[in-house]
């Protein structure tokens, strides 16, 4: 069995943090220039293990390790390398560097795998960045719709995702050609190592979990109410058009909803992910005539997903009567549920036991590239990491040993793959 070089890994990971450190966490812009020092460092370590490297027309990163039969349909190690602002090191890049540690070893052992093994470092997961989820991995499979990099912009520069990617010498033409770089023809899996967002490991005592499935979601991002400024000491409540009153009073009935649903045995997440008036013309002594908000709604069930985005609609058409305020729920935007691959969650099954690895099975509440792959009819698989305090911040601890014990499952994992 090849021998994971963690090593290497543990320098790539210090390397990372130093290029990157903003002065809380890393900053790796989707796009950017921290997210191009990420992909340039892999790809320096890839060509130094004498993998072979590849970028797309995305600016998609391959290494590849060549196997027995190239004509077989490879496997596939990704994660991304973008990052929050002010994030944590290990979200998105613990999954790529785990893929450079096991192939490293797989070259230092002199091991050739019976296909094709590639790890995909992938661009812009993190749709803080731009208001798109999976851009690298959707362009790499040719699901991108054709209008996005000329309409969807950065949140902090303002220029489009194409003159972002032109910038750094990728083809957006290509994305308004719908081309892809992979195909459900020339990829057996694609395999996702990644940090746990949660608590559920820490809580368990397990270092790794094999991933059952991964939520889907109902999001609204962009909601507002509209209704009338007024002097707070002057307007009686009957002639109030209140926002924030009507906010408050939607807000309670889905959350009321939420509970209901819950009691029914169903199993769902609601998060009023922003709320905020206008910070110049609201203030003391005035009644707020808007409010803006944005709505997520999670589950691993379709149905229910159904059911609370129905409930949510009503609920903002009976609000806006009562209060006589306009309710814009705006663009709903999501993705549909995603079961994980059962051959592959399998493999990782025996992987673990056979590394005397202890693991938990349990579900993502968190999106990843892994639904991309899902979406294009690829086999898709992940891996859990266990975590401390969270992601998307600068203190997430993901340990050394936890690390490693992913390693050992993923190169075993990879050594037995047919």
């Amino acid at each position: 069995m090849p021998k994971p070089d963690l090593g290497l890994a543990a320098r790539l990971f210090d390397e990372l943090r130093r290029a990157t450190f903003d002065g809380t966490g890393v900053t790796r812009a989707t796009y950017g220039e921290g997210e191009q020092i990420a992909h340039d460092l892999v790809a320096r370590a890839g060509r130094d293990l004498g993998l072979e490297v590849k970028t797309d027309f995305a600016g998609n990163l391959y290494l590849t390790l060549a196997g027995r039969d190239r004509r077989a349909k490879r496997l596939i190690l990704g994660s991304h390398l973008d990052s929050v602002p002010q994030g944590g090191n290990f979200d998105g890049a613990a999954g790529v560097l785990a893929g450079v540690s096991v192939l490293a070893g797989f070259r230092a052992a002199g091991a050739v795998p019976g296909r094709d093994v590639t790890v995909m470092a992938i661009r812009g997961e993190e749709s803080v960045w731009f208001p798109y989820g999976y851009i690298g991995s959707r362009a790499a499979l040719g699901l991108l719709p054709p209008e996005v990099p000329d309409t969807v912009r950065r949140s902090d520069s303002g220029r489009t995702l194409a003159e972002h990617m032109a910038g750094l010498g990728f083809d957006p033409a290509a994305l308004r050609r719908g081309e892809r770089a992979l195909a459900g023809d020339d990829v057996r899996g694609y395999l996702e190592v990644h940090i746990e967002q949660g608590p559920v490991l820490v809580e368990e005592g397990a270092p790794v979990a094999v991933v059952i499935g991964l939520q889907g979601n109902s999001r609204w991002r962009r909601a507002r109410i509209d209704g009338a400024y007024g002097h707070s000491g002057t307007v009686p409540r009957r002639l109030r058009r209140d926002a924030v009153a009507a906010f408050i009073d939607f807000a309670a009935r889905v959350r009321g909803e939420w509970d209901r649903l819950e009691a029914a045995g169903e199993r769902l997440l609601v998060t009023f992910c922003t709320v905020h008036t206008d910070p110049v013309r609201s203030g003391m002594v005035k009644i707020a005539g808007e409010v803006d908000f944005g709505l997520d709604v999670s589950s691993f069930s379709a149905a229910t997903i159904a059911r609370m985005t129905g409930f949510v609609e009503t609920a903002a058409s009976e609000v806006a009567a009562r209060h006589r305020v306009a309710i814009d729920l705006g663009a709903n935007s999501g993705v549909a549920p995603f079961a994980c691959d059962a051959g592959l969650r399998a493999g990782l099954v025996r992987a673990a036991e056979d590394c005397a690895v202890p693991f938990r099975e349990i579900g993502s509440g968190a999106g990843h590239d892994t639904l991309a792959f899902g979406e294009a009819g690829i086999p898709a698989a992940m891996l859990f990491i266990r975590n401390r305090n969270g992601s998307h911040n600068p203190d997430e601890a993901m340990e050394i040993d936890d690390f490693a014990a992913a390693c050992r499952v993923l190169a075993r994992f990879v050594f037995d793959f047919g």
